[in-house]
């Protein structure tokens, strides 16, 4: 993809007046246009999850009958980075979707930044005022043990109203400590949600004194690829960030979603951009993240922003004045920049009660906005407008989790397939669907008392291969499990599995007397010889002379000897009759002999 050239001027020296505010932005940078386009992925790279309890010897199996090599893994969420042979991505995909020990699987996509064109001209900091920024810092403007990690193209460590904010972080592309901002994308996002502020210089953010850890997760186009979002993820929560924003269109990620529940349960809070499309997303709510739209400075939908069924809340994204790289300013449009400004309240809210958990975080935010769409949630403005002040006031008055009740609602779950009752066979897919008053982190299925399968996904979808196992009577059951350790369980449900079917054999034996023939003279001594046949097999062949039982054999092909000498002279019947092991019989025809 071509990228637009940028023009980047320097702003040097101390904004003094109104006047030379206005003058030096005149000379903000334009952010780059980025088109929509399908989404690219890493060639010949997948991301798998296998399921709990599958053996590291059956995985490593499964992917080398594949040609697939594991080349490395995400522990904390035990998914896998796999490599595939050139051409077999899709085939090699839709295997491993189907295998009953695999949870997940996903292409390892290249995900562009969300962000578009922007006006130079328009005031400054418009959208603080509108968040009631100003008011929350007359509460709070930010602790400095609270960070808020920025997974995006690097950042410009030498900026100045950056540079004494930043703690080590990691470039996950190329596995190393440089987390420059190669691109231009990751420095006017963490200007938004924590550049210095009130120091008389540059530009003003959400969260003045929170600090930024720089997490590189994209390659030098711009790309953001979906395994380095979740190891920045699990990287940023295991080194104590509180905060992580990625300002590009993840919240559909399974791989992602495992990451920021991790980061969750860590005491984190994850803000994820809707994107720019202006298309309608119908990924069903991702209950770790809050996925962001963009309002203008009309506080309504910006024309560009995404909506969808996973929209949680929305904040400015139109001309938001930010830090540039190369020590510059410049002004940002899109959902990139109403995340951030997310990622930077909730690092007030942090900031206001650090004893907040992830969840509680989340709940103040969605509950304390400004509900400027449809009354309620609704799919572009979510539950609202981000309120700073607001947010940090709810914070404060929320108890700290050592004195507040303990979660101990439990999930509900509920088998919605098979139905109880039902007979199967093959392959079954078993349906589960929890709910809980917070979140639900993991479902397990158990059949007649042990463990079968689990998945991380509230609405679980796990395959039974009936043929496994022997036919009979087998009691389903789920359970379902929240952050805080509650555990639901649903009703036990009673299925058959026959997939061995028996028909009824019905179909009697065929029977003839080969030899002698109709209206053969016979001598002294006869031999006579039948032929039987069945569909399941021959058990007993009876012969009659005369309509009188004479001999019994179990061979199919029975020969009978029959001393005729002492009979009359005269015509004499023969009739063989053949049985099979459900009992059918059939009678030959009767043949007529002469002695």
């Amino acid at each position: 993809m071509e990228h637009c050239k940028r023009a980047t001027f320097k702003i040097g020296g101390r904004f003094t007046t109104l006047f030379e505010l206005l003058i030096a932005l005149f000379c903000v940078i334009l952010l780059n246009s980025r088109s929509a386009a399908a989404p690219m992925m890493v060639e010949n790279r997948l991301l798998v999850k296998p399921k709990l309890r599958v053996a590291e010897a059956a995985v490593r199996s499964l992917f080398l009958n594949r040609g697939a090599q594991e080349q490395g893994r995400i522990e904390q969420i035990n998914v896998r980075i796999v490599n595939v042979p050139p051409g077999k991505l899709a085939i090699i995909m839709d295997a491993l979707n189907r295998n009953p020990n695999i949870e997940f699987v996903e292409p390892d996509y290249l995900i562009e930044p969300d962000a578009i064109p922007t006006d130079p001209f328009y005031s400054f900091a418009w959208h603080l005022p509108q968040i009631s920024a100003p008011s929350a810092w007359d509460v709070t403007t930010g602790s400095t043990n609270v960070i808020i990690a920025i997974l995006d193209t690097g950042v410009d460590s030498s900026h100045p109203e950056l540079t004494a904010k930043l703690v080590p972080g990691w470039n996950f592309y190329n596995d190393n400590a440089d987390t420059s901002d190669l691109f231009g994308h990751g420095t006017p996002v963490a200007g938004a949600a924590a550049a210095a502020s009130n120091n008389g210089q540059g530009v003003s953010s959400v969260a003045w004194n929170c600090l930024l850890m720089p997490i590189r997760i994209s390659d030098t186009n711009g790309y953001g690829i979906l395994s380095a979002m979740a190891n920045g993820l699990t990287y940023a929560a295991d080194r104590g960030a509180r905060v992580a924003n990625i300002s590009f269109r993840a919240s559909g990620s399974f791989t992602v979603s495992n990451a920021a529940a991790y980061f969750q349960s860590k005491g984190g809070v994850v803000t994820i951009s809707a994107g720019n499309e202006a298309v309608f997303d119908a990924t069903p709510d991702n209950p770790f993240v809050l996925t962001v739209s963009a309002t203008d400075t009309g506080d309504v939908l910006a024309s560009f922003s995404n909506t969808g069924n996973n929209i949680d809340v929305c904040a400015p994204g139109v001309n938001i004045l930010t830090t540039a790289v190369g020590g510059n300013y410049g002004s940002g449009t899109g959902t990139s920049f109403s995340a951030p400004v997310v990622a930077g309240v909730a690092a007030l809210v942090i900031s206001a009660n650090p004893s907040l958990s992830g969840a509680q975080v989340q709940d103040i935010l969605k509950g304390s906005v400004d509900d400027v769409g449809t009354p309620g949630w609704d799919t572009s403005f979510g539950w609202g407008r981000v309120n700073a002040h607001r947010a940090v006031v709810s914070a404060i008055e929320t108890p700290a989790n050592t004195n507040a009740p303990p979660d101990t609602t439990a999930p509900s779950a509920t088998i919605t397939a098979p139905v109880a009752g039902s007979t199967l066979s093959d392959m079954v897919t078993i349906n589960i669907n929890a709910t809980d008053n917070v979140g639900v982190t993991k479902v397990e299925c158990y059949m007649n008392g042990t463990l079968a399968s689990t998945s991380s996904n509230a609405s679980a979808t796990l395959s039974w291969d009936t043929t496994a196992y022997p036919d009979g009577s087998y009691t389903l059951q789920a359970c379902a499990y929240d952050l805080a350790g509650n555990m639901g369980s649903s009703a036990p449900i009673t299925v058959s599995v026959q997939n061995v079917v028996t028909t009824p054999d019905i179909t009697p034996p065929t029977v003839q007397i080969t030899s002698p023939t109709n209206g053969t003279t016979v001598a002294r001594s006869l031999k006579i010889y039948v032929a039987a046949n069945d569909d399941v097999g021959v058990i007993r062949v009876d012969l009659l002379t005369d309509g009188k039982p004479f001999a019994t054999s179990s061979s199919s092909l029975p020969v009978f000897t029959w001393n005729t000498g002492k009979l009359r002279p005269g015509p004499h019947t023969l009739q063989a009759v053949a049985y099979d092991a459900a009992g059918n019989h059939r009678r030959s025809s009767v043949v007529t002999i002469y002695r």
